[in-house]
Order: structure tokens, then C-alpha cells, then sequence
């Protein structure tokens, strides 16, 4: 298991590459929800999102000759983008491989980076790929399944317990596991009495599913928050959230999507719908632990353009 001291040297190794986000009330999402609600800012991040932090600290740790054989990644979208970015500032070769069901800007944001984006037909052969070019020599940043990619990832929980008022519940995202593992760590030792709570979308339930048969199994994806769509946990994630994490909960695409359209107009961000699923959890959140919840929620991540989320609204005829 990863311990608050590995968490407290990744926040210490990426300090001068990394944003320290901003940790702020939100009125308009306390009037929304009914409860106090405080947002932990991931998406100013550097790269758009949270994933900057745990491929910063991977990369930082490869010796010399891994530097000059360079790094490979498989990615839905924000690992790709940040793992592009951040080698590129590292000066480090970097090929990210993603499904076709990326977006468009995803792969574009990698390739203009400077990585060599290879693009598969679906999630399960991306992570195939990837692991061929692994056993040609090419050091794998893995988005979860990785101390080093989790303990940086686990930096957000850090400043949000450094940053944050008193709060009952905090509310995070799952894909893989990575976030919300590495935030569980960094809570459970400086927050110990605050519960966890991780939500996924309905077709991206790697973790639920794992939950639910005793560790990490393979799941079919259907959901459109492609960000979110591991084909399975790891071992790694599994363990964490198994151990420090209240429940995992699940909400449908279509109420994630309402959710980021809410987090625009109630919270003044614009984010991916990974983090619109925030809110319907939320909600869930409030109903059972009750009037006294005051919220943390990790805003992931805001790679989706203005086109992406208005198709998806017309899809589920929201407004």
C-alpha cells in the first residue's frame, strides 16, 4: 500500500512543474446541492486536468537510459495529453496510444506536443499495443497501475487537506482508480474522520465491478466519458479503494453531462463530463448522509470543447 510518505515526496518532486490548484467555496454549487460544497480546482491544472501530476512524478523518476529510450502510454484522453506535455518539458520521447473513440482534440493536444500518437479500434487494444511496445523497450507510464503515477496523483488529496475548510465528505472521479486511491491515502492520514466517495458512469464501471467480485475484472465500456473508460482496475487501485474509500457510486452519461452543463452555469467552470458526474453523486451523497454533509469535490479535469458538450446535450435532449 502507498503511504502519505510516498504521496508527501511526489508533491515535494513536481512542486516546480505542476500548478497548485486552487481549493475554493463554491456558492453557486452550495445553493445548488443544498450543503456547503468546496471545489478542488484540478482542471486550471496543467494540461487540463489532474494526470499532469502523476506523469510528472513518473517521468522525474526514470533513470538515464529509460530517459533515451523514452516513455509509452495508453489513454482515453487527459494521461495521453499530460504525458505528451509534461515528457516534451522533460525533454523525454513519448508515444501515447489511444482508441478511436479519443477526441479529436485529445489527439491533437498530444501530437502537437511533440508525441507519436498511434490510434487503435478499441480500449482493451490500446492497453494490447502498449504492452508490445513495452517489451521492445519502451519504459510504460501506466495511468494506475503505478506507485509512483498514484503517489502523484495523490498530491490533490494533499493541498485539498492542506486548503479546505472542514469538511464530512469528499467526491471524486474513477476511471482506473489512480485519483481517488492516491487521494484516499493523503485524506485517510490527514482527514481521517472525512468519508471518500468515488463515482463512474454507467458502462465505465471498472471499479464498481471490481468491488463487487473481489478485485479487478474485465468490463465491457459503453459509456461516452471515454475519460473514465478503463477496461479494468488494477490491483493497485483496487486495494486502496477497497480498503479506504466509503462506496463507489455510479450515475448515467446523460446525468453527467446535465452535470458539467450545471458546473458552467452554477460554478463558473467548464469541465469534461468525468467531472460532471460529480454532481449527481453528490446529490446521492447528501441524501444519505444527510443536511449536515459539507462537500469536497476534485473538478478532474476540462478537455472537452464547447462542440463536444453540446452534442452530447442534443443526444440526451438536455437543454
Amino acid at each position: 500500500m502507498i503511504e502519505i510518505s510516498d504521496v508527501e515526496v511526489a508533491a515535494e518532486k513536481i512542486a516546480g512543474h505542476v500548478v497548485r490548484t486552487p481549493t475554493v467555496p463554491s456558492p453557486g454549487l452550495s445553493t445548488l446541492l443544498g450543503v456547503p460544497v468546496t471545489a478542488k480546482l484540478e482542471l486550471l491544472q496543467r494540461t487540463g486536468s489532474f494526470k499532469a501530476r502523476g506523469a510528472t512524478a513518473r517521468l522525474l523518476s526514470l533513470g538515464e537510459a529509460e530517459r533515451a529510450a523514452g516513455v509509452v502510454a495508453v489513454s482515453g484522453g487527459n494521461h495521453g495529453i499530460a504525458l505528451a506535455v509534461m515528457a516534451a518539458a522533460l525533454d523525454v520521447k513519448a508515444t501515447v496510444v489511444m482508441p478511436r473513440s479519443a477526441p479529436d482534440r485529445s489527439v491533437g493536444l498530444a501530437r502537437a506536443a511533440g508525441a507519436s500518437v498511434q490510434l487503435t479500434d478499441d480500449m482493451p487494444s490500446a492497453f494490447a499495443l502498449v504492452n508490445r511496445l513495452r517489451d521492445e523497450g519502451l519504459s510504460l507510464v501506466h495511468p494506475f497501475d503505478d506507485p509512483v503515477v498514484v503517489a502523484g496523483q495523490g498530491t490533490v488529496g494533499l493541498e485539498l487537506a492542506q486548503d479546505a475548510g472542514d469538511l464530512t465528505d469528499v467526491v471524486v472521479s474513477v476511471g482506473g482508480g489512480g485519483l481517488i486511491a492516491g487521494v484516499a491515502v493523503a485524506l485517510r492520514a490527514r482527514r481521517p474522520d472525512v468519508r471518500i466517495w468515488g463515482v463512474e458512469t454507467e458502462g465505465a464501471q471498472a471499479m464498481s465491478a471490481a468491488l463487487a467480485g473481489g478485485g479487478p475484472v474485465p468490463v465491457a465500456l459503453s459509456s461516452i466519458v471515454t475519460t473514465l473508460s478503463a477496461p479494468s482496475v488494477s490491483q493497485l487501485t483496487y486495494d486502496h479503494v477497497s480498503a479506504l474509500v466509503t462506496d463507489v457510486l455510479v450515475v448515467p452519461d446523460r446525468e453527467a453531462v446535465q452535470g458539467t452543463l450545471d458546473l458552467a452555469d452554477h460554478a463558473k467552470v467548464w469541465t469534461e463530463p468525468a467531472a460532471g458526474c460529480l454532481l449527481p453523486a453528490a446529490r446521492q451523497v447528501v441524501e444519505r448522509v444527510g443536511p449536515g454533509a459539507r462537500l469536497g469535490l476534485v473538478v478532474c479535469g476540462g478537455n472537452a470543447t464547447t462542440g463536444d458538450v453540446m452534442e452530447w446535450a442534443r443526444r440526451f435532449g438536455l437543454r
